[in-house]
């Protein structure tokens, strides 16, 4: 088995790599994760599949404050930078 890694953006990067998370407390997770991040910074995030169902529910939750990019999709390994740009919630 391969060991995966999750690129390195920046220093306001913080890497979350689901597959390391249960999966009954992932979105969870992956939700207090973004919102602990202040505008300007990013989270990069690794998963083992493509969460259409989860980047559904965070846009629903975040709409425009946070800015989903994919930064790889390769089978067994999707890298996604969640930018947050803004905080309307506070």
């Amino acid at each position: 088995m391969a060991e995966h890694t999750i690129p390195v953006l920046s220093q306001t990067a913080y890497p979350f790599d689901a597959r390391g998370v249960a999966k009954r407390f992932r979105h969870a997770a992956i939700f207090g994760a973004l919102s602990a991040l202040q505008p300007g910074e990013t989270m990069r995030f690794c998963n083992d599949h493509d969460p259409l169902p989860l980047l559904q529910q965070l846009q629903g939750y975040f709409g425009d404050d946070v800015r989903i990019e994919y930064i790889s999709r390769e089978p067994g390994e999707i890298v996604i930078d969640f930018h947050v740009v803004s905080d309307s919630r506070a």
